[in-house]
């Protein structure tokens, strides 16, 4: 019996003959998994987009997503709307390393939960997670609540102070529906109310 946990239904399953029929189903994205350095640049420069477009792209990365994106893009302290093409080579290593070790170190985690099971709930959202799913709560480095960019039926979290310099990112509907209201920066959202307590201060 196959079962979807999700509530959207949005999971299809096809019968193949053979590795070439297979094949078509690879949208041909890079493994992470044992990838080197170089081959990672490779991949993630090969054409120029943002970090977190190029990080969720399965024809350029398999198996990273929207969840673990921003996990690694904030472990990175890198701002996922920053353009591949304007990385420097000491922020490239460091995505690496945040890419190698986010998803080795939540592969074992999950794998450590389910133990010989099977998962009993299926989620993105993690409550050890540092950004992802976080909206609104203090960051796990600095405390700052982390921001978000909603899109369509996905959504990006991001510490502003870690990883954008305290600039607050443009929200396509809130931003220009608050217009001059937004928050431009860090300074400016720590002067809205609220602030304080989604830090844990009292």
């Amino acid at each position: 019996m196959l079962t979807e946990a999700g509530t959207k239904k949005r999971a299809s399953l096809y019968v193949v003959t053979g590795r070439s029929d297979l094949a078509g189903h690879d949208p041909g994205g890079t493994e992470i998994s044992g990838l080197s350095l170089q081959g990672f640049q490779e991949a993630l420069q090969k054409e120029n987009h943002t970090l977190k477009r190029t990080l969720t792209d399965p024809r350029i990365f398999s198996g990273i997503g929207n969840a673990y994106s921003d996990e690694i893009l904030h472990a990175a302290q890198l701002s996922p709307i920053k353009w591949t093409s304007r990385l420097t080579v000491e922020e490239i290593s460091r995505l690496y390393d945040a890419t190698q070790a986010t998803l080795t170190s939540w592969t074992q985690k999950l794998v450590d939960e389910t133990a010989d099971g099977f998962p009993k709930k299926v989620t993105a959202f993690r409550k050890d997670m540092a950004a992802h799913g976080r909206f609104g709560k203090p960051c796990t480095v600095c405390e700052t609540p982390i921001q978000r960019i909603v899109y369509a039926q996905n959504e990006t979290n991001y510490c502003p102070r870690c990883q954008t310099g305290g600039k607050v990112l443009a929200d396509r509907s809130l931003s220009r529906l608050l217009g001059k209201d937004w928050p431009s920066d860090i300074d400016d959202l720590e002067t809205r109310p609220g602030f304080e307590k989604a830090r844990g201060v009292s």
